[in-house]
Formats: C-alpha cells, structure tokens, sequence
C-alpha cells in the first residue's frame, strides 16, 4: 500500500500551508475576539480558486480530487477554525449538492458562481425540532401551479444569513416519511425568506450561523434538486463528504493544539528545566501525536476512496468521528500543558479548545456517527 502524496499533492499541500500562514493566521485572534466574519479574507481566499477546489474546471472549478480539497481545509483550520468552517460548510454542503444531484441547467446556473466564491452558499437541514433526528424535519413545499411554497424554519445553518444560495430540505409528501422529502433551492432575496438571529457562539465566532425562515416562500417549480422524494436520500450523500471536510477541519485544529503544547513545554521552565523534560508532559505529547496521525490516515483514506468513486460511507463516519474526539483529547491535553496561561486568551490553545467543540457536534453528532459505523459493520 502506498500512503505518499504525489507531487502534485504534496505541492499543492505546501501553497496551502504557506498561505495559510501569510494570509490567515495573523487576522485569526481578531476575527474570533471581534466576532466578525472576515470579508477580505474569504474574497482573497475564492480569488485563488479556493471556495471551489473539488468541482470541475467546465464548471468553473479548480477541478481538484478531494484529498487536495480535504488537505486544504485541514490547513486553514489549523490557524483558524472560523475560516476553516466556512470554506468547509460553502464547499461540501453549499456546492456539491449541485455537483452531485444538479441538472446541467442547474450546474450551469449556480457552479460557476459558487465555485468561484462569488456567491456562498448554505445548505439548510436542521431545525428546531430536527437535529439529529433529521428525517423529521417539519419544513413544507407545496406545489402550487409553477411554484413550490415553502414554509418553516431552519437553525444553526453555517453562512445562512450571509449565503447567496441554499439549497434546503423540505417535506413536499406529508404522507411518504423520509421518502417525501425534497431539496429544494431558494436564492437571497426571494420573498418570503429572511434570515432571524445569528448565533452568539462558544466558539468559531468568526464564522455565521443563522436561523432562517420561510414564509409563504414561493421559488420555480425547477428549483428541485433530482426529483421529488429524493432529498433524504440526497443529504446523506451530501453528508458523507462533508464529515471528511470536518474531519480535516478537526484535524487541523488537533494539529494545531499538539504545536502549541510542543513549543510551549520547550520554553517553559519548572524545576529547573523545561516542563517538556517531565515524562507526564512527554506521555501527554506522544498521546496527542499518535492520535492525530491515526485520525490523519482516516480522513485522507476516507477522501481517497471517495475520489475512486467507491463506497465511504462506514469510512467517513469512521474518520469524522476519530479525527473530532482526538481533537478535543489534544485540545485538552494542550491546555492543561499550557496551565493557567492556557486558560487566556493570550494563547492561541485557548481559542483552539473553544472551535474544536463543534467537532463532535456538527454533521452528525459523535453518537449518530457510532450508531452509522455500527449499522455499516453488522450490516442492519
């Protein structure tokens, strides 16, 4: 078995980090104390193709395979998680829908713009009463002549108030369960959608989550995503790459937190000598090491698969749900390192351990995911 990037890849990985670097990490504190998504930033990022690395070239894309996207997102999330989640959230749930499950009309229409990040986009699942029970959303479309009417609400939707484009679920079968939900997309600016609140955050404070609502919102009879009924089966798709984009989102952000624990443990002196010399420091530092290369090798596999067009499903649940909960075992670990300096905000760990906490939440909860993985293994 072959575990090495090409060339390209390994190319490719480096301009990310290199930017990343330059452009990211110097405005990362400011945009988590201010709150405030980084406009500059995400026009700077889709000017260098980023906001639409997996799509094709025909379609305006950079035409990347995923592992290069996937790696893309681990770096920018390893100096800020907001900007990370961002790009994440418009790429694998805002765009490859229309990728996957869009008519050539429909790609021709809304990828071009998406890909090149002058629009954003959003993908509208959950709702108040539908989180992780998502088949129970409660949202409506009904078709009335040439126009679906929709009605309902969704929350916590990454980039809602500010995305151009969403593409949402709704119930357009009372009467079918999951097989009479539907996506449906709505541009901004539709009558009868607005935005409510955005949400004040633990963390991931520079990126948007929005509630939205839909009121008598009527969108054209071809904003349908397949055909109707396909919708549920259409997020879980969706889904599945977007828990490889989390994956490396959470990655980046444990990479991040191992750093800042071994630059730290070097310079801080205890006893005498640095604290790095002390084997309950080294334990801890190995841990978080070993851990993050293993969930590594489970998101770049889990990508692997998905450009090869085989089957990931078991694979990205697998990887998504290693690579968040090792996030957070290092976020830990690199603060308790850090010691009251740790719980600061003039250390960057005390800013990793807050984004790192969506990990194990967002795109199916660590607990969803174990019960996915189980039924892939006993095959229920």
């Amino acid at each position: 078995m072959d575990f090495d990037l090409n060339e390209e890849q390994r190319l490719f990985q480096k301009a990310m980090r290199e930017f990343a670097e330059k452009e990211i990490r110097p405005l990362a504190r400011e945009t988590d104390a201010a709150g405030a998504f980084p406009w500059a930033l995400i026009r700077t990022m889709a000017e260098m193709g980023m906001l639409g690395l997996p799509v094709a070239e025909e379609y305006g894309g950079a035409g990347a395979d995923y592992l290069s996207y996937a790696m893309a997102v681990e770096e920018v999330s390893r100096v800020c998680g907001s900007t990370g989640i961002t790009m994440a959230a418009h790429t694998s749930l805002g765009t490859m829908p229309f990728v996957y499950f869009g008519t050539e009309a429909q790609k021709r229409r809304y990828l071009p713009q998406l890909a090149s990040g002058a629009k954003l986009g959003a993908f509208g699942l959950t709702e108040p009463n539908a989180g992780s029970d998502a088949g129970g959303i409660q949202t409506t479309a009904v078709l009335d002549g040439d126009e679906w009417v929709i009605n309902g609400q969704k929350v916590f939707i990454t980039s809602g108030s500010i995305a151009d484009v969403v593409v949402i679920a709704a119930r357009t079968d009372p009467s079918a369960g999951s097989r009479g939900i539907s996506s449906l997309i709505v541009e901004k600016g539709t009558p009868g959608f607005r935005a409510g609140r955005d949400e004040d955050k633990m963390g991931l404070r520079g990126s948007v989550t929005s509630q939205l609502f839909f009121e008598d919102c009527r969108v054209p009879k071809e904003n349908i995503l397949g055909k109707p009924g396909e919708g549920f089966k259409q997020f879980l798709t969706v889904l599945d790459g977007g828990r490889i984009s989390i994956g490396a989102m959470a990655l980046g952000l444990a990479q991040a937190a191992l750093e800042c624990a071994n630059a730290y443990s070097k310079q801080r002196v205890q006893f005498g000598q640095p604290i790095a010399k002390f084997q309950a420091i080294q334990w801890m530092i190995a841990d978080m090491a070993t851990e993050i290369e293993a969930a590594r090798l489970l998101v770049y596999r889990a990508a692997w698969l998905k450009d090869r067009g085989v089957r990931f499903t078991r694979e990205a649940a697998m990887a998504k749900l290693y690579a968040s909960e090792a996030a957070e075992r290092a976020a830990f670990k690199a603060l308790q390192i850090h010691g009251g300096y740790g719980y600061t905000r003039d250390y960057d760990v005390e800013r990793i351990y807050r984004d790192q906490r969506l990990c194990t939440i967002g795109e199916g909860t660590s607990e969803i995911l174990r019960l996915v993985i189980a039924r892939q293994v006993l095959q229920l």
